[in-house]
């Protein structure tokens, strides 16, 4: 690939206007400039050196021309950078520590960290490819002929389409937990972007999993198939995702620029799907034939129209912490449920008023079932390395690489 890269409608402001969120992701951080030339100069081919220059400019300029909207290519071009990247991180290479490694948000432009690590590259670079795959679901959540009129039709293959880039962006992020943040020395994590803390990229794994199985409870509700047990159980399900994202980030320093409205988020959701799980556990309760099935029931049904009332007030706070952002219209299961929650509960609470009264001591919230989760993250590999990275590539420098920098290191002592 050459070092062109598109050219977009650089300079033509859009209006201002507050961004409606479906798929919350932080903030996307874009490569900042770096002097790969003079780092890498003599130790790797300069075919190698200049694709990696090339193909990390390109990244850094598309990202900012287009806001990171330009999703393909931008997945194309990281996906090329990571084959060539990876040779830096390899020990045999002796090349982990050369490069200063700059990265900045994309919103702000603000320069956030500096680290000479090959290993902080490839995690900056898998964690844009997640945030760029999450940003991808939450368009196709979009409809683009949206009026705002309170009525939102997405049709059943974008739900589909975005529930695989759902799982494709958990397995980014699971990648990262798993596979690179372990291979940064402490004090470099030390250092890091707080959006890169292990607990922060765990919980927007988990809770990609969780809004893959909002929309699945969604298609459930839409399908006359699903058995009123299936809904509970991916209820349940969406309430545990939620849960354990939060348990995620509850030892997380959440003070930088996205932590207070991640918080939020993951509040919201939890809230939402609580209700959602007391709702259809409820309606299960319900089809016994014991007075205290009918009472549990209630209760459930109660207790879901109270969650809903607190899902609001979360949905408010986390629309107006910073930045601020617009809800989405109701959609899927929550459309579903703030329609039928309060009906079902006022018809049941009047039906079985009677046995409310004569048994007030049955009066207690049962426990919601327990299930083992369906979804998982797609596995993630990176690509294989650049031919570039060759034993026989890197030797025809003139020596081998390793013997290369042991000369290097002799020039500096005797200077």
């Amino acid at each position: 690939m050459g070092c062109t890269y598109s050219v977009y409608g650089v300079g033509k402001k859009k209006k201002p206007s507050i961004p409606e969120v479906v798929v919350f992701a932080p903030c996307m951080r874009t490569p900042a400039q770096c002097d790969l030339q003079r780092a890498l100069k003599g130790l790797i081919p300069r075919a190698a050196i200049d694709r990696l220059s090339c193909l990390r400019n390109r990244i850094a300029l598309v990202a900012e021309d287009t806001g990171g909207s330009a999703i393909t290519e931008l997945r194309q071009a990281l996906e090329e950078y990571l084959s060539i990247l990876v040779g830096l991180t390899k020990k045999e290479h002796g090349l982990e520590d050369l490069v200063e490694f700059k990265w900045k948000n994309l919103e702000d432009g603000r320069q956030e960290t500096i680290v000479a690590n090959a290993w902080f590259e490839l995690l900056s670079v898998v964690h844009m490819m997640a945030m760029l795959t999450l940003s991808e679901a939450d368009s196709l959540m979009i409809p683009k002929d949206y009026s705002g009129s309170g009525f939102r039709v997405v049709s059943t293959d974008c739900k589909r389409d975005a529930v695989d880039l759902l799982l494709k962006a958990a397995g980014y992020l699971e990648f990262c937990v798993r596979n690179v943040l372990c291979r940064i020395p402490p004090e470099i994590k030390q250092s890091l972007s707080k959006d890169l803390q292990d607990g922060v990229l765990e919980a927007i794994s988990i809770q990609a999993l969780g809004q893959g199985t909002e929309i699945q409870l969604g298609l459930a509700i839409e399908s006359q198939k699903a058995t009123l047990s299936v809904k509970r159980r991916l209820a349940c399900e969406l309430l545990i995702y939620y849960s354990q994202a939060y348990q995620c980030l509850s030892g997380c320093d959440l003070s930088h620029g996205y932590g207070k409205k991640h918080i939020w988020f993951i509040k919201w959701k939890f809230v939402e799907a609580k209700a959602a799980a007391y709702y259809y556990h409820g309606l299960v309760l319900d089809k016994g034939s014991e007075p205290t099935c009918h009472i549990s029931a209630v209760c459930c049904f109660l207790a879901a129209q109270e969650l809903l009332v607190e899902s609001k007030k979360a949905c408010i706070s986390f629309c107006l912490a910073a930045p601020v952002t617009r809800a989405p219209p109701l959609w899927g299961a929550m459309k579903h449920l703030h329609q039928k929650i309060p009906e079902v509960a006022s018809r049941k609470s009047q039906m079985y008023g009677y046995l409310l009264e004569q048994e007030k001591a049955l009066q207690t919230l049962p426990e919601l079932p327990d299930f083992q989760l369906s979804l998982r993250p797609d596995d993630y590999e990176l690509p294989a390395m650049d031919p570039a990275w060759d034993s026989e590539n890197l030797e025809k420098q003139g020596q081998p690489l390793k013997e290369h920098l042991k000369d290097c290191e002799d020039e500096i002592e005797t200077e």
